[in-house]
């Protein structure tokens, strides 16, 4: 069993055709895994709907909380991009053993439709989470990262490797 936890993040964010913004409403995760026909055996539970650069370290308590006291060794977390590798620092760092922790996001909302790289990013998040030995990393853009080794490129909006 995989435990699936979501935080928010641009995954989840809908488009207000009046105001132009981006707002929660709820998450598209469910809907994701039904569309592609996901056959892992997942728990998926929300834990926040929070904007990565909104999220406070109250917030990621809560999550490393959670993934602390989670049944089961593989966790799979969205989160937002902007500080999704302070976040997996924070968990990595919070003292959890024996516990795969894969965390992922979306540059493009998923509610934008084919333009969105939630769905692939969530899909290798999955695939990379089953075969990872325990850890926490970071998956984005078809590649997975120790979350001590990852940076997001705000310049060309991709996630590297550290050197």
């Amino acid at each position: 069993m995989i435990q699936v936890y979501i935080t928010g993040g641009t995954f989840d964010k809908e488009y207000n055709y009046i105001s132009g913004g981006l707002y929660f409403k709820s998450t598209h995760v469910p809907t994701m895994l039904e569309r592609g026909r996901c056959t892992v055996d997942l728990d998926v539970k929300t834990l926040m709907m929070v904007d990565s650069l909104e999220m406070q370290d109250t917030d990621r308590e809560i999550i490393a909380h959670n993934c602390l006291r989670c049944q089961y060794d593989k966790i799979l977390i969205t989160h937002g991009t902007d500080t999704i590798v302070k976040t997996a620092e924070f968990i990595a760092n919070y003292g959890l053993q024996n516990k795969t922790i894969v965390l992922t996001g979306a540059m493009v909302p998923y509610a934008f439709g084919t333009s969105s790289d939630g769905f692939f990013n969530l899909g290798s998040a999955l695939a990379f989470l089953q075969t990872l030995p325990p850890g926490v990393y970071v998956a984005m853009n078809g590649r997975y990262f120790p979350w001590n080794k990852v940076r997001k490129n705000t310049k060309t909006g991709y996630f590297e490797e550290l050197p």
